[in-house]
């Protein structure tokens, strides 16, 4: 699951329904500022389902003694997250092998500096995939499926900072991941820099630049599982007992121009 830690709990997201926003940003996102509308659908489903690999994982909350909360998507170990990944783009290229070669260049893209052998092994059977799922795809045009990667990891970004930031967080106090911007996106901009989201309320986020042609509002879904529970009664059955909450944002252009800081 994704975490974010208050005084008294941890505010936990389970990963497919963060996929869920990342499908919502790219179905808002101006599909002109792409070369083409060609396997825009492909691209929809990949970026709604990416995590799909997740489902099977937070169905229960595993507890991480040496970091005293429960586990990350980015701690949870190694090997059973592999597995599942594998799962999970088998499952998305089953659907259609664009979704699926999009999902495999992401998933590889989390190890590119690794020398782990089990990620290095995961990593040589993705490029196999790749290869395969390409042979699928007649007269490919790698620029534009670069644009749709950069569009996938885009909206994990963005869907990323709306779960690991407090609502309403200042610029200066964001998660350190996207106080810079959202990596890659300088193409998505009217300017050289990449895109920038500010929140402008607790229920406000406005971005740098112009992605988007209209505003548009997500519903996120998340549990506040409070200390207190985990420590009386463990931390699955604090997190079964705690009540599904959502939070609303709705989500804005800035323009042209990027904001200030």
């Amino acid at each position: 699951m994704i975490i974010r830690e208050t005084n008294d709990s941890f505010i936990m997201i389970k990963q497919h329904d963060h996929a869920f926003l990342s499908g919502e940003i790219v179905k808002h996102f101006d599909a002109s500022i792409i070369r083409s509308n060609a396997y825009w659908d492909e691209l929809l489903h990949a970026s709604y389902q990416h995590d799909r690999s997740w489902i099977g994982l937070d169905t229960t909350s595993v507890w991480n003694d040496a970091a005293h909360r429960p586990f990350t998507f980015s701690d949870y170990p190694l090997i059973p997250k592999l597995v599942f990944y594998t799962r999970g783009i088998d499952d998305i290229s089953e659907v259609h092998p664009y979704a699926g070669l999009l999902c495999s260049l992401h998933f590889s893209s989390f190890f590119t500096n690794t020398s782990d052998p089990d990620c290095l092994r995961f990593l040589e059977k993705e490029a196999l995939r790749q290869t395969e799922l390409r042979k699928r795809l007649p007269a490919l045009d790698e620029d534009l499926l670069q644009e749709h990667f950069t569009l996938l990891q885009f909206s994990d970004d963005f869907s990323l900072y709306m779960c690991l930031n407090r609502p309403g967080v200042a610029k200066g106090e964001e998660h350190p991941w996207f106080k810079n911007g959202f990596k890659h996106t300088e193409d998505f901009n009217h300017a050289d820099d990449p895109l920038k989201g500010y929140w402008t309320g607790p229920h406000d986020i406005r971005i740098s630049g112009s992605p988007f042609k209209h505003p548009f509002t997500v519903e996120l879904f998340y549990k506040e599982v409070s200390k207190s529970s985990i420590l009386h009664n463990g931390i699955a059955k604090a997190y079964d007992s705690a009540d599904l909450s959502t939070h609303s944002i709705t989500i804005s252009s800035a323009g042209p121009l990027a904001m200030r800081e």
